[in-house]
């Protein structure tokens, strides 16, 4: 099963490393410049934990720390 934030349905996003080349113009350059790009992934920050459904049942489960903090999702006492 992939790795999906539960309370939010975050996942992983795709994105670029940036090189950038040259002395800046603040320093007295001719300003920076692109020189390479490399595809990454950007992945939610996830944690599994136990989480207390509505039904009333305590379910380990994938969620991010941003739903966590946000209080998306109620974390079961003992499991």
């Amino acid at each position: 099963m992939s790795r999906i934030c539960f309370a939010t349905g975050r996942v992983r996003s795709r994105g670029c490393r940036i090189i950038r080349k040259g002395q800046s113009k603040k320093s007295g350059g001719i300003g920076t410049h692109v020189v390479k790009r490399t595809k990454r992934l950007f992945k939610p920050n996830l944690q599994r934990i136990a989480v207390v459904l509505p039904s009333g049942q305590v379910k380990r489960v994938w969620v991010s720390v941003k739903a966590i903090k946000a209080g998306l999702v109620e974390k079961a006492v003992a499991f």
